[in-house]
């Protein structure tokens, strides 16, 4: 009798030890969790990047990017918890737990499985469909009645970015200057291959492409520096294809066009020729003057396009090892 009870008592300490330690195992797993998300949401917001927004249309993107999350985290996030709970309830030492080798089918948990992922497609439909519309690229952004849109020209190329200001009658390479919370147009080309235009933290990224015109529109609210680049892979010189858009005030930005114009060579046909040639890490600079005609013929091929990547390399003929 007291061996049975010695026993009995054994297992069911046993039991309570290993209920103890998983519980202490789901807490450790959790924390771990929370605290790797807490660091993974601190290095993002100093990243610079789509989730540090400065403009409305970079505002408008990360917020459909966070509401997404939130939409598709009714479904992540109770399947995860109750991967937890499975896993300590049915655990092999717990007599509580209920096993049905014989369950087949239940008409409740298929109301339940396929209810909440329908809801969220639904919801993340609508977030886009809205979202689509509203951040059309070719949508201009709504300004003040005094506030005149800037228009900036723009053409990538092998390996770097043409910004042609035809209003200001300027142009500079890797380099844009614009006036805080004055909406921008930005039209823009290839004269090469084709690129992708981006300014994370502004938003919308679009192509660059060769004999077409693309539109964008964008605003910085906030002064500041932001990193620009080619979100699209083109050559040897991909790397190094990155510009800087400074948003500085209106009186700063009068000044900058007034020095652009003081100094420089002029960007005409001769002068673009010379920039068309593949070059890489190419420092920022400015054109004093511009051919007015310069992007409408680089877009409608009136100017030859550039060669492209690999052109002034041989081409290698690869074969086998051993023999021909």
């Amino acid at each position: 009798m007291k061996t049975a009870l010695g026993h009995l008592l054994h297992r069911r300490g046993a039991t309570t030890t290993a209920t103890r330690a998983d519980l202490a195992f789901v807490r450790r797993t959790l924390v771990r969790a929370a605290l790797i998300t807490l660091a993974a949401a601190a290095l993002a917001g100093c990243s610079g990047g789509v989730l540090e927004p400065k403009g409305p249309i970079g505002g408008a993107n990360a917020l459909i990017l966070l509401d997404a999350v939130g939409i598709m985290s009714v479904i992540v996030v109770p399947t995860i918890v109750a991967t937890f709970v499975f896993a300590w309830w049915y655990r092999a030492d717990n007599p509580r737990a209920r096993r049905r080798p014989d369950f087949v089918h239940s008409g409740q948990i298929e109301l339940l499985v396929w209810t909440i992922p329908i809801l969220v497609i639904m919801f993340l439909g609508g977030v886009i469909w809205v979202g689509s519309h509203q951040l059309d690229p070719f949508r201009p952004i709504a300004a003040k009645a005094e506030t005149k849109p800037i228009e900036i020209q723009v053409v990538s190329l092998d390996w770097k970015w043409l910004f042609v200001y035809p209003d200001e009658g300027i142009a500079s390479v890797n380099e844009i200057v614009v006036p805080t919370g004055t909406p921008v147009h930005f039209s823009i080309t290839s004269g090469s291959v084709m690129n992708m235009f981006f300014v994370p933290q502004l938003g919308s990224m679009i192509a660059a492409m060769n004999g077409m015109v693309t539109q964008l529109n964008l605003q910085a609210d906030h002064p500041g520096d932001y990193y620009g680049q080619s979100a699209q892979y083109s050559g040897d010189g991909f790397s190094g294809m990155h510009f800087l858009m400074r948003a500085v005030p209106q009186d700063a930005f009068a000044r900058w066009v007034a020095a652009a114009r003081a100094s420089g060579p002029a960007l005409d046909r001769a002068g673009y020729a010379a920039l068309a040639q593949q070059s890489q890490n190419v420092k920022p600079f400015t054109y004093r003057s511009i051919d007015p005609n310069i992007f409408h013929d680089i877009a409608s091929l009136a100017i030859a396009s550039g060669p492209g990547p690999g052109a002034s390399n041989a081409l290698r003929q690869v074969r086998p090892r051993g023999g021909e």
